[in-house]
């Protein structure tokens, strides 16, 4: 069995009375790319949070890349772990190259270490025609792909992705998603899975707030079912009951 990258257990988090993570158990082994899809939509989401220390959660633990949440040094979270917002948390009057900059003092890198990162980023993300103009003239989807090109400056272990990259053009995308390496753990929460099932190499159905199912996403296709929410929770159902699913759409 591979290290855990990422392990939670008895997650607890709740919001407006109900409890979107109960007793939420996971392990994410060390360079697994994982959908997270789950009912209510939200939890998902939720749950990246929590991860990313945004949320605090009212029981349970979390280590990450094996550090705790509290470890938020230039040598810990800083680098090793990433969070990215469905919305570009970067200022519109910078511009990217100013962002990735940001991004790099941020991490404590001195300054020749940042123009080599930031010069990568640049190329990798094709950054170039408008990196030293304001982002806000590039519209969303160069914001968000200059958010994602700050999220993994680092080389982070573990990279969470909260519905990223929705307004980039779907075969930028796939390629943007593809990039972290091969020892980088994943996690992306979609709300829509067909379009992020071919980026991923396993995926989890969070139902009423646990785990429901953690499986490979090549079990779908094994399963004749769909890469969408009602193939993902089929697919569930039938693991759980060893019942032939339908499910379409």
């Amino acid at each position: 069995m591979r290290p855990a990258s990422v392990e939670v257990r008895g997650l607890r988090r709740g919001r407006r009375g109900r409890w979107l993570l109960d007793g939420l158990d996971l392990r994410v082994p060390v360079g697994a790319r994982l959908l997270i899809v789950s009912r209510p939509e939200e939890t998902a989401s939720t749950l990246l949070r929590v991860l990313a220390g945004l949320l605090r959660p009212a029981a349970g633990t979390v280590l990450l890349a094996g550090l705790s949440r509290g470890d938020d040094s230039a040598a810990g979270w800083a680098r090793r772990v990433t969070y990215l917002a469905p919305e570009p948390g970067i200022y519109p009057w910078l511009s990217p190259r100013e962002a990735l900059d940001l991004a790099a003092r941020l991490a404590g890198y001195d300054r020749a270490e940042r123009r080599r990162r930031i010069d990568v980023a640049i190329e990798l993300f094709r950054l170039g025609s408008g990196v030293d103009r304001p982002i806000s003239r590039g519209g969303t989807a160069l914001a968000q792909k200059t958010s994602l090109a700050a999220a993994v400056l680092t080389d982070p272990d573990v990279l969470l992705l909260d519905e990223p990259l929705r307004s980039v053009e779907p075969l930028e995308r796939t390629r943007l998603l593809s990039f972290p390496g091969r020892r980088s753990t994943v996690l992306l929460a979609s709300r829509f899975p067909a379009s992020e099932a071919g980026l991923m190499t396993q995926v989890a159905l969070l139902r009423d707030g646990r785990l429901a199912m953690h499986a490979p996403v090549a079990e779908l296709d094994r399963a004749g079912l769909p890469a969408s929410l009602r193939g993902i929770e089929a697919l569930a159902d039938l693991r759980r009951t060893g019942l032939p699913a339908a499910a379409s759409g």
